[in-house]
C-alpha cells in the first residue's frame, strides 16, 4: 500500500511539473508580479535619486543654484552664517536678492563658468555706468552698492582697489534672469567671444547674423513644417500596409539588378582589357621597363579578382532571393496586419508623445539636481581668484556619480515601459479572435498589468542595458579626451571595444523587446521570457533575419519619404525669401526634426511587426488549424500560411512521384543499416 501510495504521488508530482513547465502562449487572465525583487531594488535606487536631492536642498544647494551666492559664500535674499577662514561672509544679503558680475564677459570656455567676483546687489544696474563717478551716483541714489562690500559707496573714485574690487567699466545695462536672479547684460555683444567659440563653422559674423534673422522671420512656417511631419508619420503608419509590398519588390528588384549590373560592368572591363588592352599595351611596353609591365598585369588580375568576388556576391545574393522569397512575403504580411492593428488601437500613435513627455520631465529634473550638485559641498577658496567655491569632497563626491548611473538606468526604464505596454497591446489584438471584443482601450489595460505586475521585469531588463551602455559611454570619453595624443594600437582598441559593446547592446535591446512580449502573454519573469523568446527567434533565424533587414529598410525610406515631402513643402513655402542663407538653416531645422518625428513614430511600427512577429511564431508552433488547435492569426497572415503548405504539398506531391518511379519494375525497401550505394 505504501509503495502504490508513494509512486501515486511521484506520478502526480510529474504531471504537476510537466504541467508548470508546459507553455499555454495566451495572454493569461490571473497573473502574478514577476522579478518582485528588481522592483524592490529600482524602488530603492530611486528613492537613493530622490535622496540626493533632498540632500542639496538641506545643505543650501538648491537655494544658491536658485537665489545666487557671492564669491564669498553668501546666499544673496538670506541671512547667512559666518564661514570660519573666509572674511566677508555672514552677511545679512536680505535686501540684496540680485546676483551682479563685477566683469561678466570674463568667461572660461573649458569650465564653461564666469570667472568674475560676483556680489550680492539689491539692484542689476538700469543704465550703462561710465565711470567711477557714475558708480557712486547709482550707490547713493538707489542704494545698490556694485563694488566690494569692504569699499564705501562715497569714496569708489578715490579707493585705490576700485580697479579689482569695482565692475569694469563700462558697466553695461542688465536685468535680472527670471526666476534665478542673475544680473544679465541686455546687449549680448560681450559674449560674441563666447558665441565665436561654440560657432566656429561662421567665418563671418554677418552670415550667423543672417542665419539667425531667417530663423526669426520664419517661425511659423518651421512651426507649420513640424506638425506637417507628424501627420506625415501618422498617416505612414496606417497606410504603409498598402505600400510595403510595393516599397519590398521595388527594393528587391533593385538590389539584384544593381548586383547584375555591377558584375556585368566588371566582367565588360575585363574583357577589353584581354582584348584590346594587350594589343595596345604590347606596342608602349617595348621601350619601358619591367616594373610597369607588372603593373598592368596586375591590374588584369585585379579585374579578374573583382569580377570574379562580384559574380559569387550575385548568385548568392540571388539564391538567398530565391529561397527567402516566401519570407519576404511575410514581411509584407506583418506590415498588412500592423497597419490593421494602428486602426484598431489608435491610441498607439500617441505612445511616442508619451515617453518623450516622460523623458523631458526626467531630463528636467535631473539636470536641476546636478546643477544643485554643482553649488553643494563644502566652502573652499581657489587659489588663483580668491573666490569662494562650493564642492563636493571625500565620499561625498560618488554623488555624482550615482546621479549618472540614474539617468541612463531610469531613461532606459522609461524606453522599457513603452515597450513593454505596446507589446502588451499588441499581444491582446492578436491572440482575440474576435476583434470586436477587444477591451475599450487596451493600451489602458496594457500600462495598468504594468504597474500592477511587470515594473519588477522591466527594471531588469533596462538594468542590463545600463551594465553595457555605461561601459561604452566611459570609453567614449576616454577615447574623445585622449583624441590625437593615444598612439594608433590604442586608438584601433578603444574604437573596437566601443563597437563591440554597441553591438551587444542593439542585440540585447532586440531580445529584452521579446522577452517583454513573452512576459505579456505569459506572465513569466525576465529570464524565462528571455529564454523562452530566444528559442523562438532561433527556430525562426531566417525569418527574423528577413523581417529585420527588409522590414528595417522599409522604414528607413519611410524616415527619408517624410522628411523629403516636409523639405518639399518647406522649400515651396520658403521660396519667396531669394537670399540663400535665409532659408537655409530653418529648411536644415525642418529636415532634422521631420527626420526625429519620423524615427519616433515608426519605431513603434517596428515594436509593432516585431511583437506581431513573436505571436505568429508562436501561434505556429503550437496551433495547426485543426479544431481545438485554431490560429489566432490575422487573415492576412492565414493566407501566408496557406500558401506555403500548398507549395510544400506541391513539393512533397513532386518529390513522391520521383520516388515511385522505379516501382513498375522492382520493390522500394528501406537502406540497410551499413551499405552504400555504388
Amino acid at each position: 500500500m505504501d509503495s502504490k501510495r508513494i509512486s501515486s504521488s511521484s506520478q502526480q508530482q510529474v504531471r504537476l511539473r510537466t504541467k508548470r513547465t508546459k507553455r499555454e502562449w495566451r495572454p493569461l487572465e490571473d497573473r502574478s508580479c514577476t522579478d518582485l525583487p528588481w522592483f524592490l531594488l529600482f524602488t530603492l535606487f530611486c528613492v537613493g535619486m530622490g535622496s540626493i536631492c533632498g540632500f542639496t536642498v538641506v545643505t543650501g544647494g538648491a537655494a544658491r543654484l536658485v537665489f545666487g551666492y557671492d564669491s564669498y559664500g553668501n546666499t544673496c535674499g538670506r541671512r547667512n552664517e559666518r564661514i570660519e577662514g573666509v572674511k566677508l561672509s555672514g552677511l545679512d544679503h536680505t535686501d540684496r536678492k540680485f546676483v551682479f558680475f563685477l566683469d561678466p564677459c570674463n568667461i572660461d570656455l573649458v569650465q564653461r563658468k564666469i570667472k568674475s567676483m560676483a556680489l550680492c546687489v539689491s539692484l542689476c544696474p538700469t543704465e550703462e555706468l561710465k565711470t567711477y563717478q557714475d558708480l557712486r551716483r547709482f550707490a547713493m541714489i538707489n542704494g545698490s552698492e556694485l563694488c566690494s562690500y569692504e569699499l564705501p559707496a562715497h569714496d569708489y573714485p578715490a579707493q585705490t582697489e576700485r580697479f579689482s574690487r569695482c565692475p569694469k567699466l563700462p558697466v553695461p545695462r542688465s536685468k535680472p534672469l527670471p526666476v534665478f536672479n542673475r544680473c544679465t547684460p541686455v546687449d549680448v555683444s560681450c559674449y560674441a567671444k563666447f558665441a565665436e567659440a561654440v560657432v566656429t563653422f561662421v567665418g563671418d559674423s554677418s552670415v550667423l547674423h543672417r542665419l539667425i534673422a531667417g530663423v526669426a522671420a520664419s517661425k511659423e512656417i518651421i512651426i507649420g513644417l513640424c506638425v506637417l511631419a507628424l501627420a506625415l508619420s501618422m498617416i505612414l503608419m496606417v497606410i504603409i500596409r498598402y505600400i510595403s509590398a510595393v516599397l519590398v519588390w521595388i527594393l528587391t528588384s533593385l538590389v539584384v539588378l544593381g548586383s547584375l549590373a555591377g558584375t556585368s560592368v566588371l566582367w565588360w572591363l575585363y574583357i577589353d582589357y584581354r582584348l584590346y588592352g594587350n594589343d595596345t599595351s604590347s606596342k608602349v611596353l617595348k621601350d619601358l621597363k619591367e616594373e610597369p609591365k607588372e603593373e598592368l598585369r596586375d591590374s588584369g588580375q585585379a579585374l579578374l579578382v573583382y569580377a570574379a568576388s562580384a559574380t559569387v556576391f550575385t548568385i548568392i545574393l540571388l539564391l538567398l532571393m530565391l529561397f527567402m522569397r516566401k519570407r519576404v512575403a511575410l514581411t509584407i504580411a506583418l506590415f498588412h496586419v500592423a497597419g490593421k492593428v494602428f486602426i484598431h488601437l489608435p491610441l498607439l500613435t500617441l505612445q511616442p508623445f508619451v515617453t518623450f513627455l516622460a523623458l523631458l520631465l526626467f531630463w528636467i529634473y535631473w539636470i536641476l539636481v546636478l546643477l544643485f550638485l554643482g553649488t553643494t559641498g563644502n566652502p573652499e577658496q581657489n587659489e588663483e581668484t580668491g573666490l569662494t567655491e562650493f564642492r563636493l569632497t571625500g565620499s561625498l563626491q560618488y554623488l555624482t556619480w550615482y546621479h549618472a548611473v540614474g539617468l541612463v538606468w531610469i531613461s532606459e526604464f522609461i524606453l522599457a515601459c513603452q515597450q513593454m505596454t505596446v507589446a502588451g497591446a499588441v499581444v491582446t489584438y492578436y491572440f482575440t479572435r474576435d476583434k470586436n471584443r477587444l477591451p475599450v482601450t487596451p493600451i489602458l489595460s496594457s500600462v495598468l498589468r504594468l504597474v500592477r505586475y511587470h515594473l519588477g521585469t522591466v527594471a531588469k531588463g533596462s538594468f542590463i542595458i545600463t551594465l553595457v551602455k555605461i561601459p561604452r559611454l566611459i570609453l567614449m570619453y576616454i577615447h574623445n579626451q585622449l583624441k590625437g595624443r593615444e598612439n594608433v594600437c590604442a586608438r584601433c582598441l578603444l574604437k573596437s571595444c566601443i563597437c563591440c559593446l554597441w553591438c551587444l547592446e542593439k542585440c540585447l535591446n532586440y531580445l529584452n523587446q521579446n522577452a517583454y512580449a513573452a512576459t505579456a502573454i505569459n506572465s513569466t519573469s525576465f529570464c524565462t521570457s528571455a529564454r523562452d523568446a530566444f528559442v523562438i527567434l532561433v527556430e525562426n533565424a531566417l525569418r527574423v533575419a528577413t523581417i529585420n533587414a527588409v522590414g528595417d529598410f522599409v522604414l528607413f525610406l519611410g524616415k527619408v519619404l517624410i522628411m523629403t515631402c516636409t523639405a518639399f513643402a518647406g522649400v515651396l513655402l520658403l521660396n519667396y525669401q531669394r537670399d540663400y542663407a535665409e532659408w537655409l538653416l530653418p529648411l536644415i531645422i525642418v529636415c532634422l526634426f521631420s527626420f526625429l518625428v519620423a524615427h519616433c513614430f515608426l519605431s513603434i511600427f517596428e515594436i509593432v511587426v516585431d511583437v506581431l512577429f513573436l505571436c505568429f511564431a508562436i501561434d505556429t508552433k503550437y496551433n495547426d488549424g485543426t479544431p481545438g488547435k485554431e490560429f489566432f492569426m490575422d487573415k492576412a497572415l492565414m493566407e501566408f500560411v496557406e500558401s506555403s503548405r500548398r507549395l510544400e504539398r506541391s513539393g512533397g506531391r513532386g518529390r513522391s512521384r520521383v520516388k515511385e518511379a522505379p516501382s513498375e519494375g522492382a520493390e522500394m525497401k528501406p537502406m540497410a543499416p551499413g551499405t552504400s550505394s555504388a
